[in-house]
């Protein structure tokens, strides 16, 4: 793409983020379907399938960046991914019908768990760049050799969790509007994809995913160069448009998800894919023959920090579950949303 003006790489760039969008919204369709004709649960369809193949514009980024010898980037759209995603939570919550904020809606304390689970693989993704190089095991840096064990422990408890009674937080009050919620959702399946075979869906799943590896592809290429040409640093880059453009499956399989009244796969979607995206680390280790993580820097710990802290905010909302929503928005979400503005505007600061 090096021959390529701004113009055509502006379009490239575009193109892909609506191959992203549309896909993504595929991807939510089929792993509905997918989830109720394996009998997996909303939460592990959330964080296994989707998270999983959400991550694939990260995947995607993470090897054309690390193979172009781009570290910062890599580092910069993995980290800053997190921040980004969990912003998607702020415009699912827009799209909440009626009166109660989405993280009222989810009736399960497993998200709670799940947005657990990332505050602690963030946690260790920012104190595993404080470490020296030679803090490796070969090429696998120990950060990023802790950060899959704790996210394999951690789906290891969450698949015990998904079953147990106690896990459920509906109330008196909630029963009524969550049973004419689960009605609704049944009548809007009676046509679609869960009139399609299971080997249709399996191949519309397959098919999305591709979409969505490729479409990353270009986005990481069109992008570094798009950055290249305008003179913007490279972390800056990564953790902000990167890491919007790889963000538009959960955006799309997030406001899908609320429409189909699939509120926990949202929360699964957004926090499995933070944690999944995170173990991307040892592969970016395996190909680079180094830790990546040492190139984290100030900028990127940052705007990681950003991340952790708006997921402890959504966790909070789970367990308090405020019943209100003021001005198209639960007061979590308000509260992410001030968090991500205040810590971009300091992010600007901290990358120089």
């Amino acid at each position: 793409m090096n021959h390529l003006g701004i113009p055509a790489l502006l379009l490239l760039f575009a193109g892909a983020a609506v191959a992203t969008w549309i896909a993504g919204v595929w991807l939510a369709k089929a792993t509905d379907v997918l989830d109720d004709r394996f009998g997996l649960g909303e939460t592990i369809g959330g964080m296994v399938l989707l998270s999983i193949t959400g991550a694939l514009p990260e995947l995607a980024i993470t090897v054309s960046a690390v193979s172009s010898g781009h570290l910062d980037i890599a580092a910069g759209n993995l980290i800053g991914g997190v921040a980004m995603q969990t912003l998607v939570l702020v415009i699912a919550d827009r799209f909440m019908p009626g009166s109660r904020p989405l993280s009222t809606a989810s009736a399960s304390l497993v998200p709670a768990l799940e947005g657990t689970l990332v505050v602690c693989v963030v946690g260790i993704t920012v104190m595993s760049g404080l470490l020296p190089a030679t803090a490796a095991v070969g090429p696998l840096g120990v950060g990023s050799i802790a950060i899959f064990v704790v996210w394999l422990v951690g789906m290891l408890a969450l698949g015990r969790c998904r079953d147990r009674k106690d896990m459920d937080l509906a109330v008196p009050a909630d029963t009524a509007a969550l049973s004419a919620a689960s009605a609704a959702d049944s009548a809007g399946r009676s046509d679609g994809l869960h009139n399609a075979s299971t080997v249709q869906n399996v191949t519309i799943f397959l098919a999305a995913s591709v979409v969505t590896l490729v479409a990353g592809v270009v986005l990481e290429q069109s992008g570094d160069r798009l950055a290249d040409l305008m003179g913007i640093n490279g972390v800056l880059f990564g953790a902000t448009v990167l890491a919007l453009a790889s963000a538009l499956p959960e955006i799309s399989t997030a406001i899908t998800g609320v429409k189909m009244k699939a509120y926990t796969l949202v929360f699964g979607d957004i926090f499995g894919g933070n944690a999944f995206q995170l173990i991307l680390f040892v592969l970016a280790d395996l190909l680079a023959g180094q830790p990546v993580l040492t190139h984290e820097g100030r900028a990127n710990a940052w705007i990681g920090m950003i991340g952790l802290v708006m997921t402890t905010v959504y966790v909070a909302g789970i367990l308090l579950r405020k019943p209100r929503r003021y001005w198209g928005l639960g007061a979590d979400s308000w509260a992410a949303l001030l968090i991500y503005i205040l810590g971009t505007w300091g992010f600007m600061l901290v990358s120089g």
